[in-house]
């Protein structure tokens, strides 16, 4: 699924391996809505994730980064903003960094989910939460594929199924890491790293988890924070 967003490689190199593919097209974004050319011909599966869970993966891969990951990021042309440096915090301190400077070094989550979570009742938007595909991958794939008006071969869903998992993207990580992992220190496998949530539980504060809840009620109301945290929809 080609990174439109990522100057990398140059859209000399990425447009035309689009134009060649003759599958149906899927394309990855990490852009909020008003960045895009929305277009009602294509359909949006926006993947959500407790914004602390996102940040602990987010660590694993600045911190896992090797030089040619930075001089990616940092030396093509185009760069929007400052260089992005190595950290030197431990990850709570990172974390604390993150929630103050609404998401830096990167760029705001709140402002992302906020512009996918305005037009989730469009019929051709998607919201899926990642503590979903966790709980129910089979039950998350037939509600993708309904979606997406894709039938299931049923003979070949169970392996469907084990593709998705986190263990056989871990044995084949080469396979799913970008550039096959060469833009990670250890490569492909460090990349693929953990899949789980909740591991911020045991090292954020009574009153980290309670600045992070109240800053995503204020950035994202009640409904939407609730979602964010949970994967649950109220009505």
């Amino acid at each position: 699924s080609p990174w439109f967003d990522l100057r990398v490689p140059p859209k000399e190199v990425k447009l035309p391996m689009v134009e060649a593919q003759t599958h149906r097209r899927f394309l990855k974004t990490h852009l909020p809505v008003d960045a895009l050319v929305f277009s009602p011909q294509a359909k949006y599966i926006y993947i959500g994730r407790d914004g602390r869970d996102a940040l602990w993966s987010l660590y694993n891969h600045h911190t896992k980064a090797n030089d040619a990951w930075y001089a990616a990021l940092n030396d093509t042309p185009g760069l929007v903003g400052e260089k992005i440096e190595r950290p030197t915090l431990d990850v709570v301190p990172y974390f604390h960094q993150w929630l103050a400077r609404d998401g830096y070094p990167f760029w705001s989550l709140w402002e992302n989910i906020r512009s996918w979570w305005a037009i989730r009742d469009l019929p051709n938007v998607m919201l899926m939460h990642f503590n979903t595909l966790k709980a129910d991958m089979p039950g998350g794939i037939r509600s993708i594929a309904k979606f997406l008006d894709i039938p299931i071969d049923e003979s070949k869903f169970p392996a469907i199924v084990e593709h998705c998992t986190f263990d056989y993207m871990k044995a084949h990580a080469a396979q799913s890491a970008p550039l096959g992992g060469g833009l990670g220190e250890g490569g492909a496998e460090t990349f693929i790293n953990k899949g789980t949530n909740g591991r911020w539980r045991d090292l954020l504060s009574k009153d980290d988890v309670a600045a992070y809840e109240a800053r995503a009620l204020k950035e994202l109301g009640p409904d939407c924070a609730h979602w964010l945290a949970t994967g649950e929809i109220t009505q």
